[in-house]
């Protein structure tokens, strides 16, 4: 659970719900510090999740908070959602960040400028 590299995925012919998915946004940029994970000089390299960071229930959705009841948006989740609104930002994030795409090809552009 993490992101450290901005991504494009665009499905090409497919059935189903066939949307692009990625996000373009520089996360380690505004990274909480208890979730950065830093290089041998510093530097923000990557931005954990907060249940990969924590390994608790409240952030990872599980015991007493497994349900989307129980199991509500964080300020970490919030931060990765608004940087990020089409990407999936925790357990029992928004149905329409799910998608299913039968028999497509897809395109992945790995540090991509723009959607």
């Amino acid at each position: 659970d993490g992101y450290n590299l901005p991504i494009a995925i665009a499905p090409r012919r497919g059935s189903g719900k066939c949307t692009y998915a990625g996000c373009i946004s520089d996360l380690n940029l505004n990274c909480p510090p208890s979730l950065q994970v830093k290089n041998e000089q510093g530097c923000v390299m990557a931005c954990k999740s907060a249940c990969f960071a924590f390994s608790t229930p409240q952030y990872c959705c599980t015991g007493s908070y497994g349900s989307p009841q129980s199991c509500r948006p964080t300020s970490f989740s919030r931060l990765f959602k608004n940087a990020c609104p089409r990407a999936y930002s925790y357990a029992y994030d928004d149905p329409s960040s799910l998608v299913t795409c039968s028999g497509a090809d897809y395109l992945i552009t790995f540090c991509p400028h723009q959607q």
